[in-house]
């Protein structure tokens, strides 16, 4: 079976990156096909954190409060040593720059149920499960990708007699660590080195049961270094790092399992919902395109969950796809546009890996003697604190107008109120002003620093204009907004910004300290998105 039509993007792997993905470009009205080999929606937990960042993209995808009914706000991450004194501590549960706490956790396969369940409302957005790429070919003008059918016979997947080919404009390989869109396409792997075999498992307590053990924690025994963690609203996880005497296969019986989580845990109180034994791996793709191919999530990238970053990043890849490709099926923007993905998103996953090594090698100590000597450089203060989470370094950002380090960062984002002639209406900013390019300036209407030039580029892009204020005089309906909380007067302060232009991913493409420079920011800013000679502006199908 061929199919005629040339879709707008084939994503391979409908996984949480694949299904966001499918999500954020059919939102958009793009002719998006997903294929994923299993038939069905793995049913076993996986992930079970997300930070402030990705509920803002759950936020825009419209499931915000769904995603909200879900899981549950993060405490204090918790370090102990072995005998539970606190090594390090990060409060998760401080209040974000994205209006809400650092993090999250979940339960995946609700949380994929729910992804599932959005984007095959959407009419341009085809999901077929069952369906494994085989072959993988480049044209001048699109992607062809043939699959085969296959069913599950028990555990094994077994190929059926069914094929298709289908043409896309883009495919993104989004099928996970073993990506075969990677392997095909000749993209290569880095192994950053760390490497270390930890059982996974996930139980159900039972109704009215309440444990006696950390929310979150690390428990930092050389004895048995131990991760506990909830696993979304009515679970918990515990993992438990293989020491070097041991098989594979000791973890993996199940009086083992019941014997490692005896000091918290048994089958009276608890069903085990799942154990498996991973290999914490940190892999980094040497780039993630090729022509008409793009890599995102797991066949990019590989880290350790010290961090909680691994579905994280991969969700952050997908943002950061969707509005470039936005940009460039509408015609507004050349494929130049896409050479800034590697670049903009290596880096800051290679940080996140790193910090996620870091962290993992303070975990995974089996040596008494080492750990003596990790517990008093701890305990005496000789560590320094974790570096703030890493922004963007690279690609389509401007740091030349003067503002102390804006660029790259994560945009503040909080309550605001639109003063109107019915009085005053409170609600999220990215309520108030749709999704895409903001120009943004403090106390005052962009309006007035924004020449004709400058206008056209923004209309161009589909840009929108604001400003906020935390004085009730200046605002004005529609066009200056109450700064309810003070973060966006806060935020503007410390980077010695009047002016910023925030890009649909909410990275703050630049700002300016004079706002007479807004005009020439904005310019610069077509110029780095590789703006088209004559955009097509075709609506999308």
């Amino acid at each position: 079976m061929t199919d005629n039509q040339i879709l707008d993007v084939a994503i391979v792997g409908y996984g949480p990156v694949g299904q966001s993905l499918s999500i954020l470009l059919g939102q958009r009205g793009y002719r998006v096909a997903a294929f994923d080999r299993w038939p069905s929606l793995y049913p076993l937990p996986r992930a079970v954190f997300h930070d402030h960042e990705i509920r803002r993209v759950f936020h825009a995808m419209g499931i915000g409060e769904d995603v909200a009914a879900i899981s549950q706000p993060s405490a204090r991450y918790q370090w102990f040593n072995a005998d539970w004194k606190t090594l390090v501590e990060i409060d998760w549960s401080a209040e974000s720059i994205s209006d809400g706490p650092v993090g999250y956790l979940f339960n995946q396969p609700t949380l994929e149920a729910l992804l599932d369940g959005k984007a095959r409302s959407l009419a341009t957005v085809e999901v077929n499960q069952g369906w494994e790429a085989t072959a993988l070919v480049q044209h001048a003008d699109h992607c062809e990708v043939q699959l085969r059918q296959g069913a599950m016979d028990g555990a094994r997947w077994l190929p059926t007699s069914a094929t298709r080919t289908v043409r896309a404009r883009y495919v993104i390989g989004a099928d996970g660590a073993n990506s075969f869109v990677r392997k095909t396409s000749g993209i290569g792997q880095d192994d950053l080195g760390f490497q270390e075999d930890w059982l996974v498992i996930d139980v159900k307590p039972n109704p009215g049961v309440k444990l006696d053990v950390p929310d979150i924690g690390q428990w930092c025994n050389p004895a048995r270094p131990t991760t506990m963690v909830p696993g979304g609203p009515g679970y918990r996880r515990w993992e438990f790092m293989r020491l070097p005497h041991e098989t594979i296969e000791d973890l993996q019986k199940q009086e083992m399992v019941w014997e490692l989580l005896s000091p918290w845990v048994n089958p009276e109180n608890a069903t085990l919902v799942r154990y498996a034994v991973y290999k914490f791996r940190s892999l980094l793709a040497s780039q993630w395109r090729r022509g008409r191919v793009l890599l995102a999530g797991d066949a990019a990238h590989l880290m350790p969950p010290f961090m909680g970053q691994g579905m994280c990043s991969g969700i952050r890849d997908a943002w950061n796809l969707a509005w470039r490709l936005d940009l460039l099926l509408k015609g507004t923007a050349t494929e130049a546009l896409l050479d800034s993905y590697t670049p903009e998103r290596l880096p800051q996953v290679r940080a996140v890996i790193d910090a996620s090594i870091a962290m993992g090698q303070v975990v995974c100590i089996a040596d008494p003697e080492a750990a003596a000597r990790r517990d008093e450089a701890f305990l005496s203060g000789k560590v320094p604190p974790l570096p703030p989470f890493p922004g963007l370094t690279g690609g389509v950002l401007s740091a030349d107008f003067g503002s102390t380090g804006v660029a790259g960062r994560l945009s503040v984002h909080g309550q605001v109120e639109d003063h109107g002639p019915d009085g005053g209406h409170v609600a999220r900013f990215d309520d108030v002003l749709a999704n895409g390019f903001h120009v943004i300036t403090l106390d005052a209407d962009p309006g007035q620093y924004i020449d004709a030039d400058c206008a056209a580029l923004l209309a161009r892009i589909g840009a929108s204009t604001i400003g906020v204020t935390t004085d009730p005089a200046k605002t004005r309906p529609g066009r200056v907004l109450r700064d309810i909380s003070g973060k966006y007067a806060r935020f503007f302060a410390e980077h010695g910004a009047h002016a910023i232009v925030v890009r649909p991913d909410y990275y703050v493409y630049g700002g300016v300290a004079d706002p007479t420079q807004l005009p020439a920011l904005v310019a610069k800013l077509g110029e780095q998105l590789g703006l088209s000679e004559a955009p097509l502006h075709r609506k999308a199908a």
